[in-house]
């Protein structure tokens, strides 16, 4: 589920009162449903993810996760100098520019024209101008083999139908034995409520149901569609798509962490997970 802004002082200018969003529903979303809505859903929303996250994230840094993980400490992608990088549901690419500040070639992709509105203006603040690129992530316009790297922190994956699908696309892109390392809400968090508070606390929903999420209008038309996986669906697609996994990190909510973001909260972190990081390589 989302990592909503902060609700702003007019309710007539959320997200969801432009969208027209009056409900929420769990049931099948089929791909070409969810591409429009969540298109539309990180359009209109760009601004105030950016208003309200911008901040932590930075202009040029690789925050990996609200825990606060760092690609510049964790080194999870290995020496990128000279190396060809691809980050998938890149939002404001402050990741890219940083693994350009690093030596790395990169370039980002993202699906929402929103949120690449501000990578432009992200680039033009640092002076880093990495090349950006409008696309579904199931559907890469990037020749076979071109990259040495691919990345994706909390992008595009929870907003697609199909993981083997995305990981077919990176799996072609990449050359052997590049790295492939993607950040994700932990899939625990799917069977409690999207909420930092102690309703968090309480389980409502089974981590086996795998019917999609969505918030929808009253025509029942999607505006906001996300998919639950549980960690074992993440390892098979990887399996099947050719990918070794070579860790899966859990970060502990670090002590004077005190940031809320959306469902993320000191309160929920130091008692259960909220991200995984797949750290995997193309076999």
């Amino acid at each position: 589920m989302p990592e909503p802004a902060a609700p702003p002082a007019d309710p007539t200018e959320s997200t969801e009162h432009r969208l027209g969003t009056t409900g929420v529903a769990h049931r099948e979303v089929g791909g070409a449903e969810a591409e429009a809505a969540n298109l539309a859903w990180w359009d209109a929303d760009a601004d105030d993810y950016n208003a309200t996250h911008g901040g932590f994230l930075g202009d040029a840094d690789f925050v990996w996760c609200p825990e606060g993980v760092r690609e510049e400490n964790a080194r999870l992608l290995g020496d990128v100098r000279g190396r060809r990088v691809l980050e998938v549901g890149c939002g404001q690419a402050a990741c890219s520019r940083w693994l350009a500040s690093e030596g790395a070639y990169a370039v980002a992709a993202d699906l929402s024209g929103g949120m690449l509105r501000h990578a432009r203006a992200g680039n033009e603040r640092t002076g880093v101008a990495v090349p950006l690129v409008q696309a579904n992530a199931e559907r890469l316009p990037f020749a076979d083999s071109s990259f040495d790297v691919a990345c994706s922190a909390f992008g595009a994956l929870p907003f697609v139908p199909s993981l083997e699908t995305v990981f077919t696309e990176v799996h072609r892109l990449l050359r052997p034995d590049a790295p492939w390392v993607f950040s994700v809400t932990h899939p625990i968090r799917w069977i409690f409520p999207d909420d930092p508070g102690p309703q968090g606390l309480t389980v409502t929903q089974p981590y086996f149901d795998r019917t999609p999420y969505a918030e929808v209008d009253e025509d029942g038309v999607a505006t906001y569609v996300e998919y639950h996986r549980t960690v074992g669906d993440y390892v098979r697609a990887l399996n099947a798509t050719g990918f070794a996994l070579e860790d899966l990190l859990e970060p502990e909510w670090p002590d004077g962490h005190t940031r809320t973001w959306g469902q993320w909260s000191p309160l929920r972190g130091r008692l259960f997970p909220g991200t995984a990081i797949f750290r995997t390589r193309r076999a």
